[in-house]
């Protein structure tokens, strides 16, 4: 059975964030991830753009160097390959952790290669970091499993000359919308408030307005998703249920941290507010040894944690790991959709 000091689950930002802090301190780490690195960023539209500056963005002192302001998903994903090799953090991608097991100093953490070959590693502290963007806030509905739904956005090509529903009032939806829109596709806007989320980016939100006054883009706000059909949407609205046509429907309604690990760990997770019980100054569940970086510290208001302040959870775990006392720049930075 393999031994390190740090197992980290999850090898996105923060977790290598967190893998190069505890590298620096001299801990011997293992970081496991269940698809390839920053599998998230990986999931984004293909043509997306971070609200973030590079700098912002960077980890482990690393400069993210760009020509442009803000670095696209093809720059962060080339900057995240660039951290793992530079740093030479070992990564095993594409293994599952399956289970963490016991405390801290004789903790146990189990995984699974894809070939369904297991392994068992064993540690002194486990940071897990896996985000939330494999777990789609779901509406419920009838139909919400059929092949035409999907709850992530990638690209437009496929609903060229369509008719579209994306439903939702953030970021997402309306990004979604101005690139299907340029692409051919006849879009219809489906959110249960009056108007957009406030966080949408400033940059986006005359455009898609102006999108919708025109008529380019049609938008039915207050109205809720009923049911999903093969050929249309049924929506409720304060004027009553209509049905819009859909070849291709995204439900951009955001995602939940995916807590069940940690759970089933031991770790209490609140079932009100998703957040799992931790000391908010070391980032240590209530499982000794286990510890959590990244949005799930956040539970269900994931708006709360992003690269920009994630990225420095690591150097509160290390600090407490080593007994360095807290690290200065382990505070949550300022909010950067505010």
């Amino acid at each position: 059975m393999d031994y390190v000091d740090v197992v980290i689950v999850g090898a996105g930002p923060c977790g290598l964030a967190a893998a190069v802090s505890a590298m620096r301190a001299g801990l011997t780490v293992q970081v496991f991830d269940r698809g390839p690195v920053c599998g998230t960023i990986v999931e984004y539209p293909l043509y997306a753009t971070f609200f973030s500056t590079a700098e912002k963005l960077s980890i482990g002192g690393l400069p993210f160097l760009l020509a442009d302001t803000k670095p696209t998903r093809r720059d962060a994903l080339a900057y995240y390959r660039g951290v793992v090799r530079h740093f030479g953090i070992p990564v095993r991608q594409y293994e599952a952790v399956t289970a963490i097991e016991g405390t801290a100093p004789q903790l146990v953490v189990r995984t699974a290669r894809r070939s369904g070959e297991e392994r068992a590693t064993r540690c002194r502290a486990v940071v897990v970091a896996t985000g939330y963007f494999g777990t789609p806030n779901l509406l419920g509905v009838p139909g919400e499993d059929l092949p035409h739904v999907r709850h992530v956005y990638r690209e437009a090509h496929e609903a060229f000359d369509q008719d579209v529903v994306v439903v939702g009032g953030g970021n997402s939806a309306a990004e979604a919308a101005l690139d299907l829109y340029r692409t051919g596709a006849r879009v219809t806007l489906v959110h249960f408030g009056p108007t957009w989320d406030k966080k949408i980016k400033p940059w986006v939100r005359p455009d898609v307005d102006n999108r919708i006054a025109e008529g380019s883009i049609a938008a039915c706000w207050n109205a809720r998703v009923a049911e999903i059909r093969p050929d249309a949407v049924v929506v409720r609205t304060p004027d009553g249920a209509r049905a819009l046509p859909a070849d291709h429907a995204y439900l951009l309604t955001g995602f939940a941290p995916d807590t069940s690990l940690l759970a089933a760990s031991g770790v209490r997770v609140d079932p009100t507010t998703g957040i799992p019980a931790h000391d908010p100054a070391t980032f240590e569940t209530n499982v000794r040894g286990i510890y959590m970086v990244g949005v799930l510290v956040a539970g269900y208001d994931a708006n709360q944690v992003f690269i920009e302040n994630g990225r420095f959870h690591g150097d509160r775990i290390v600090a407490h790991l080593t007994g360095s006392g807290n690290v200065g720049e382990a505070v949550v930075s300022e909010d950067p959709d505010s």
